[in-house]
């Protein structure tokens, strides 16, 4: 039937017989409103190069030249060759055995650690770990350059390493060819895991009042008048084919007591016991590492106050309580291989005031994922989601270098996925993956000039969805707050103060505001 026909039809009778709306094709297509349900999954420590530089159609290693990929010594000069792995490129108990002397004299480029003519180490084998922190994340990408992350970091030359990944790989590499890719997407933040989790959430920097008089006064940061490079000690190597640069105090707080170093909540579980004789519950406040509670303002307040619906699912929360509680917590996390190595600084909401122990507010949205996630895929089998959820997996399914390795929790992340796609609630969801931050490695991308806390370098971000534009690659300007963005947008929420702060310093500098990753859907606009 002629299109104009239908058009001069009653409406009555045009619904009667099944014919769509006028208007255009588009008006057939769904909204913003049809998604009922958003997942966010949480990985950690990767850079987009470190995985995704060869990902057809993205911005990736094939942009790059030898010239643009140097890097240069804390001096300006260019360095002859790499920085030796300090340590070596494996870590104790891991087989092959890479040491620092194997790794001397490492062209002064980008490598693929899987190179079989190189150090030939595939994606299941756990390399030592680099810096990733507030301070010298900044340093590295020293004003766009990207050409400091050998000068100012602790791992040498690895922080030019990256995967030559692929579809036959890595399993979310496929997925990301079935669905959108984002290979414009910053870290919220320079520097960790702890500060990006919790712009993840709030868009905000925590803080320490009267730090300088706490028992944290001893980790104020010695910071150079610029605000942004640390203090050098007098005997620090003047050259990064020497040794690794030492600070005069290299710490967790800012000097105006912002924490954007790792500190541990003052709730159960965390990285410090309980004071003796102490509640359980709670961390040692006198510990240096405590942060008081936070009192700004979250996504989850914005949306229990739109009666959103939203769960945070810790992997493994429910083990690494109970054994905080019990003393033991020293099986569950840490530093180490074991599983499931539960990291207490991954779990921002725990840092939270309104989400004290004994809260109806934590009993209802601090939740447990379960030990490889089996809580969290019960529920996404269930079809029993909230209208928001995140997924934090264990420490050894997040693909964290030093204590694990990108193949498991590449796995794991896949197989979560598989389970959403059969999930009743499928039909109408947008799933985030990405990762809190680049891990110090390093990539060819400079940052878009922002405020004081970010963003940070570039990570790989995916968007799976029915609704995501299929075979895509997304190269709109996001970051970690443009997930916030997208959830404020969905379910018409207040603006968190964070992200206006950022967009208006972004284009005070010249820039664009960031996306709501929208454009990664096919929705009508």
């Amino acid at each position: 039937m002629n299109k104009k026909l239908i058009c001069a039809t009653p409406m009555a009778i045009a619904v009667a017989v099944g014919l769509y709306a006028c208007g255009g094709d588009s008006d057939s297509k769904p909204t913003l409103s049809s998604v009922k349900n958003v997942v966010v999954i949480y990985a950690e420590n990767r850079s987009f190069d470190n995985l995704y530089g060869n990902f057809p159609g993205a911005n990736g290693l094939q942009n790059v030249s030898a010239a643009s990929s140097r890097q240069v010594d804390r001096d300006g000069s260019v360095l002859a060759t790499l920085p030796p792995i300090w340590k070596g490129l494996t870590i104790a108990g891991e087989t092959p055995v890479i040491t620092e002397a194997m790794t001397a004299n490492l062209p002064n480029a980008a490598f693929a650690i899987d190179d079989p003519n190189g150090f030939n180490l595939p994606l299941n084998v756990t390399t030592r770990d680099l810096f990733h922190r507030f301070y010298q994340n900044q340093m590295q990408i020293h004003g766009g350059k990207n050409d400091m992350f050998a000068a100012w970091g602790d791992s040498g030359g690895l922080v030019m390493g990256h995967y030559t990944a692929n579809a036959d790989k890595l399993p979310l590499y496929k997925i990301a060819q079935q669905f959108t890719l984002a290979d414009n997407f910053f870290m919220g933040a320079f520097g960790g895991s702890f500060l990006n989790h919790q712009w993840l959430v709030c868009a905000c920097t925590p803080a320490y009042p009267n730090a300088s008089t706490s028992p944290a006064k001893g980790l104020i940061s010695a910071v150079n008048p610029d605000g942004v490079t640390l203090t050098l000690t007098s005997t620090s190597p003047a050259s990064a084919l020497t040794g690794i640069p030492a600070y005069v105090n290299d710490s967790n707080l800012t000097p105006d007591f912002f924490a954007v170093n790792t500190m541990q909540p003052a709730y159960q579980p965390s990285g410090n016991k309980a004071a003796a004789g102490g509640d359980a519950n709670l961390a040692d406040p006198n510990n240096a590492t405590t942060l008081p509670p936070q009192t700004a303002q979250h996504i989850g307040d914005l949306l229990n106050s739109a009666g959103v619906t939203w769960a945070w699912y810790g992997g493994a929360w429910a083990n690494a309580l109970s054994a905080a509680q019990n003393n033991t917590a020293n099986v569950i996390y840490g530093p180490n291989l074991t599983s499931p190595n539960f990291q207490p600084h991954h779990q921002p909401f725990n840092y939270f005031a309104d989400l004290a122990p004994g809260t109806d507010n934590r009993a209802k949205h601090l939740l447990d994922g379960g030990v490889n996630g089996s809580e969290f895929i019960k529920q996404i089998d269930a079809g029993a989601l909230p209208q928001v959820a995140f997924y934090k997996p264990q420490g050894n399914l997040n693909a964290h270098a030093g204590y694990t390795d990108v193949a498991q929790g590449d796995q794991h992340i896949a197989d979560v996925i598989s389970h959403l796609q059969k999930s009743p609630q499928w039909n109408n969801m947008v799933v985030v993956i990405t990762y809190d931050e680049n891990g110090g490695f390093w990539d060819h991308v400079a940052p878009p000039k922002g405020d004081r806390w970010g963003p940070g370098s570039r990570i790989p971000a995916i968007i799976v969805s029915p609704y995501a534009k299929k075979g895509f690659v997304d190269h709109t300007q996001y970051d970690t707050t443009s997930i916030l963005r997208f959830i404020t947008h969905r379910f018409n929420l207040p603006t968190l103060p964070g992200l206006t702060a950022r967009d208006n310093a972004l284009v005070a500098a010249g820039g664009q505001p960031m996306g709501d990753l929208t454009n990664a859907l096919d929705l009508k606009q």
